[in-house]
Parts: structure tokens; C-alpha cells; sequence
């Protein structure tokens, strides 16, 4: 290690057993030091002989750095004058730690989380592994825009033997998540002449969001206990539809076979386009198959690997009508020219190797047994709340009495380190009544527990004040 003391008490650390060379700490550090305001603007710095004798180095080590930071804009050099620090170079403040948009909270009931601790890493690893021992050279470079190819052959056999949708792998596009898939879907559609969407209300509210970041206006249609009221939809005068048939968010209805049948006929008849968002029907012990299967000419079906596996994951599928594929195919072209290939052929080697299955298969019993323990739970610490009759998936749903204010409940829970989810945040009218959306995949039973006791000590507070304010 050498030090020296410039000509403006800097002290510069070079670490010779350091795999980065001389030059580039040198370059570092003093550019760190500018940067700060350690070297002020216009202050001279030790010339590359004197400062390499200080720090034992050979002045070309110095002379590179110094070159570097010139044609930066760092430093100054004139003709028989001393090295000097730019005169328009500025101090920068330090930079902060940089916080994250997405609020932490001890124990979060956020509903679209699975268990993130079950992600079943070792077998994840040995998939990329092996995807990447057996891809072809070409499978790293310009790729299809509709996904690799052995995904959307795994996708189309899953998707057809587990859901049972009519899945073709020359349509089939692979996207980064329902989000793309129904943003892509809603550009065109607007493009398209495509004024209005029909949404279910309630029903989750990011797809308000992406429809009306399209330029559609959003028209929500009521659910009953058989799914979405279809003559009323058909009253909306709307030629699209989103709609989640096999587990209905975040009520859990599952659409009726006889609405099935409607709202196929519906779109049928006037020439228009089903959205079927199949969030994750996998992990209902209750499942039906995928609508798009009775009508592939009509639905367009979009499902991911968020609910299934992780969010982070960045993966998800679309099967649209054979007539749409191909302007979703060039939309997904020129937003991304496909999706990141390291996900894409290490998922297609889990589905063959069948440890997305297996995977399934163990999150529907945790999923279960974590849904059983907060039922108990909220029971004991909450006995005034009423849960609709759950359907399995990842949450459940809890209806506030009157005299208890959500927003307080929400408010009052996060002081806790409670997250929850009110279930208004995902109505579009505003009439829908009061009500929490509770996730359960994602905490261990202990902790469904003690969040569970904390819920109950926000809704006394949350109560109570309301009384107080009548009182």
C-alpha cells in the first residue's frame, strides 16, 4: 500500500494486491475526491513524477490516470502549467442509500406474494444448469420475439394437459408477466378502434391501471356467486372483457359453467375479445380448466410464473386467437425484442423435468395448512370479522363491520408493521363494502399468528376511534 499527502491534504490509497490494476484506483480515487469536494475545482494536483516517486509506482501508472480524468472533464492541462482540477467540475452531495418504492413491514399479508422461502432453489439451479450445458449457440443471440422455442413447446404441453387450453406453440408469445400481456393487448385494441374495456368489479386493480394507461375507459361489471353478471356486460355496449373464470379476484368466485356459456356466446356474437387472466388456478385443490380452451378464437389467455414460482421471476405467457397473434408478436418485438433468455430456457428444462408439478403439488398443502392456521388465528384475536368461504389460492377475504373505517384499520395496522390490502383498493365504483385482503402464502404459520394478534390490536385502535369520533 502507498499514501501521499497532495498539495491539498488528499490522501490517495493504492492496493497493490488488488486484482483492479494501478491506473484505475489511481483514476478512482481521485476522481472520488473531485466528485466530493475533497479537490476542489481549480486545485492543483502533484505532478505525475512527483506523485509517482511518493507512491512508488512508475509514472505512467500516474500519466494514464491523469489522462483518463483529462478526457473525463475531471482535470485540466495547459502548456507549462501544473495539473489542476477542472474549473467547471461541482461537488456532488453524497448519495444516500437508495430506498425502495415497496414498503416493508414485518409481517405482510400482501396477496399476490406466494412463499418466496419455498422457492425450490437447488432444483431451479440444476434447470439453468442445465439449460444452458444443452442450448445451442444461437439460443443467446437474436432470438425469436415469441420466446425460445423449447419453452413455448413445454408451455403449450403443460398448458394443455394441466389447464386444458387449445395451446399452439407457434402462438403462444412468452412476456415478462400478466402486466405486459394485457398492456400489449390493450394498446392494440385502442389502436384498433377499441374505446372501452370491461373489467369485473370488483377485480384487481392493477388492470384499471394498464387499461387506462392504454387510453381505454374502463366500464366494471358486477359479480354475483356464479361470476360476472354477462347481461350486464352485454348492456356496457364494451367488445373486450378481463376476465378471471377459475378463481376470481379477490372474491374467489369460480365462473359457473352456464356463464361460461354466456359470456362465450357473447363474444361470439358480436365479434369480441375475452381477456382470461389465470392467475393461479394451479394452486386451488378445486381447479377447472382454462376458458380459453372452449373458445381458443375468442379468449385470449395470459398466465405467469408470479403466483406459480416468484414474481421476480419476470416470466409470463400469452395464447391469443390465431388472428391476433401476430400484432401481439410485432408489439412485443418493438417493446423488447423478447424476454430474457436465462429465465426462459431454464423454465422450459423445470416443466419437462416435471418440478414445476412437484413444486404445485407441495404449495397447495402449505398453502392449505398456512389458510387453515389464519382462519384460527383471525377467529381468537378478531371474532367480530366475518371471511368469505375461502377457495384455496393465496388469500382470503375479510368483511369489516359497518362502524370500523378501512383506511384507519390499514393505517393504524402499518404503525404495527402489519401490511394488508383493503379490499376497496381493488373496486372500481367505490360500493363495494369494507373488507381486508388478506395473503397467507407468503408468512410462516407463526408469524400468520402474530400478525394475526397485531391485526386485532390495530382494529381495537381503529375502532375505537371511530367510536370516539361518534361519541
Amino acid at each position: 500500500m502507498g499514501l501521499v499527502k497532495g498539495p491539498v491534504d488528499l490522501l490517495v490509497e493504492l492496493h497493490r494486491r488488488s486484482g483492479l490494476p494501478l491506473h484505475e484506483q489511481l483514476e478512482r480515487a481521485l476522481r472520488d475526491a473531485i466528485r466530493t469536494g475533497r479537490l476542489p475545482a481549480g486545485a492543483r494536483v502533484p505532478s505525475s513524477r512527483s506523485l509517482a516517486a511518493e507512491l512508488g509506482i512508475s509514472r505512467g501508472v500516474v500519466t494514464s490516470a491523469y489522462d483518463q480524468l483529462v478526457a473525463e472533464g475531471y482535470l485540466e492541462t495547459r502548456q507549462g502549467a501544473p495539473v489542476r482540477v477542472a474549473r467547471g467540475v461541482r461537488a456532488q452531495p453524497p448519495r444516500p442509500p437508495t430506498p425502495s418504492l415497496v414498503p416493508k413491514f414485518a409481517y405482510d399479508f400482501s396477496p399476490g406474494l406466494p412463499d418466496l422461502a419455498g422457492f425450490p432453489r437447488d432444483s431451479w439451479l440444476r434447470s439453468v444448469r442445465a439449460a444452458w450445458r444443452e442450448a445451442a449457440l444461437d439460443a443467446v443471440g437474436l432470438g425469436d420475439p415469441r420466446g425460445a422455442p423449447e419453452l413455448r413447446e413445454a408451455l403449450a404441453d403443460y398448458l394443455g394437459r394441466v389447464r386444458g387450453t387449445a395451446a399452439d406453440p407457434e402462438h403462444l408469445v412468452v412476456c415478462t408477466g400478466f402486466r405486459q400481456g394485457l398492456s400489449l393487448t390493450c394498446r392494440w385494441l385502442r389502436a384498433n378502434g377499441v374505446a372501452r374495456l370491461a373489467l369485473e368489479e370488483p377485480g384487481w386493480h392493477a388492470q384499471r391501471l394498464i387499461a387506462q394507461e392504454a387510453g381505454l375507459e374502463v366500464i366494471p361489471v358486477a359479480l354475483d356467486a356464479e361470476g360476472i353478471d354477462v347481461p350486464a356486460l352485454e348492456s356496457s355496449g364494451t367488445d373486450a372483457v378481463v376476465v378471471t373464470p377459475a378463481h376470481q379476484f379477490p372474491t374467489g368466485v369460480l365462473l359457473s359453467p352456464r356463464r361460461r356459456t354466456a359470456l362465450i356466446e357473447w363474444a361470439e356474437r358480436g365479434d369480441r375479445l375475452i381477456i382470461e387472466d389465470d392467475y393461479d388456478a394451479e394452486l386451488c385443490r378445486e381447479r377447472v380448466g382454462a376458458l380459453q380452451g372452449l373458445a381458443p378464437d375468442r379468449v385470449l389467455y395470459i398466465g405467469s410464473a408470479s403466483k406459480r414460482l416468484t414474481p421476480g421471476m419476470r416470466l409470463g405467457w400469452m395464447l391469443p386467437p390465431s388472428w391476433l397473434s401476430w400484432a401481439l408478436i410485432s408489439a412485443k418485438s418493438i417493446e423488447d425484442a423478447g424476454s430474457e433468455i436465462t429465465g426462459q430456457l431454464a423454465l422450459a428444462d423445470f416443466i419437462v423435468r416435471g418440478e414445476l408439478e412437484r413444486h404445485l403439488r407441495r404449495m397447495r398443502l402449505r398453502y392449505a395448512e398456512r389458510r387453515a392456521v389464519l382462519l384460527a388465528a383471525l377467529r381468537r384475536e378478531l371474532p367480530d370479522l366475518s371471511a368469505a368461504p375461502p377457495r384455496d389460492g393465496l388469500h382470503i377475504v375479510v368483511h369489516l363491520p359497518d362502524d370500523v373505517d378501512e383506511s384507519s384499520l390499514l393505517a393504524s395496522a402499518a404503525r404495527h408493521g402489519v401490511g394488508l390490502e383493503g379490499l376497496s383498493l381493488h373496486s372500481y365504483t367505490g360500493n363495494c363494502p369494507a373488507g381486508l385482503v388478506l395473503g397467507h402464502a407468503c408468512m410462516a404459520e407463526p408469524a400468520l399468528a402474530r400478525g394475526a394478534k397485531l391485526l386485532g390490536t390495530a382494529y381495537a385502535e381503529a375502532a375505537g376511534g371511530v367510536n370516539k369520533m361518534r361519541g
